[in-house]
Formats: structure tokens, sequence, C-alpha cells
């Protein structure tokens, strides 16, 4: 899958705006992708406030969200009914030089990957966010690993975060 323009300019406009819910609420998507990796159906969802993504019992939301306690967890587990699930972030400062260069990576991993999903916002060819989703441990029918990545050009920010979800 190729980066896709998108048409809206972004809401987080810092790192630190992010948020984290398993709230099930649909917010309004600016892109869509609905795949089937690992037997499972997966929608990738970007938003003008980030990213979403529905994969079996998992509703997974990292935007900036009114009333909803600003910050991403290093890590959080989660065992739904038959399932374990587990989230994990990161934020990384980078120089102008190194941040071009980790853009350029993220737009390189996203290239012709059928099971992703990234678009660039207006303003900046850097601006953008991207989602990457892939069986666990290649085995079908037994969890799903994705990848985020959020970037932010004005302050050299990228946040990233990784998810595994398993059948247990």
């Amino acid at each position: 899958m190729h980066a896709i323009s998108l048409a809206a300019p972004y809401l987080d406009t810092h790192a630190d705006q992010l948020c984290f819910s398993l709230d099930p609420t649909e917010r309004p998507a600016l892109a869509e992708r609905q795949v089937t990796v690992g037997g499972l159906d997966v929608r990738l969802r970007l938003l003008g406030a980030s990213h979403q993504v529905f994969a079996g019992p998992v509703r997974e939301t990292v935007a900036c969200l009114p009333g909803t306690v600003k910050g991403l967890p290093a890590r959080y587990t989660w065992q739904p009914p038959g399932w374990t699930y587990d989230f994990g972030a990161r934020t990384l400062r980078l120089t102008p030089e190194e941040f071009s260069a980790e853009v350029a990576r993220i737009l390189d991993r996203v290239d012709g990957d059928e099971d992703s999903l990234c678009g660039i916002f207006p303003g900046s060819p850097e601006a953008l966010t991207a989602v990457v989703v892939e069986a666990a441990d290649g085995s079908p029918g037994g969890g799903l690993v994705w990848r985020t990545w959020h970037t932010y050009p004005q302050s050299g920010q990228i946040v990233s975060t990784h998810t595994r979800l398993e059948a247990r």
C-alpha cells in the first residue's frame, strides 16, 4: 500500500496530546482499509486525531480524545475472553536529519505492504500516521501484531506503538 494524501489537517499537533482507549466508539475516519490477516478481519482507520484498529474483540484508539487522560501507557495488558492483548508505546525526539531518515524508513516499510494504511497530512510530507498489521509469529489463527507511527515534524517527535493480540 502506498501512502495516501489526506484531505484534512491532523488534530493531534503534539505527541503529548495523544490518549489511549479501548472504547468501542467508532470515530470519524479520513481513510479506512479492511484486511484479513492470520484469519482475522481487521479494520485499519486513520483519524484526523490519529488511528483506530478494530480486530477480534479489540477496538484500539490512539488519538486526541476530549475528556480522556492524556498520555500513552508504556505498556498495557488486557485479557478479554479467549484473548491476550498487549499494547506498548514510546516517543522519540529526533534531530531534523534523524527525523527525516526515520520517516523515510516508515514510508519504505509501508510501501507495497497490502496489510497497511498510511496517510500524509497537508502541510508537510513528513506529517503522517501509518499502521501495519501482520500475523503473530507468521502463524495463521494465532493472532496479530500491529505497529503504528505518528510523526510530528514541528517538534521532531515520532510516537510508535506496538500491539500484540493472541488467541488463548
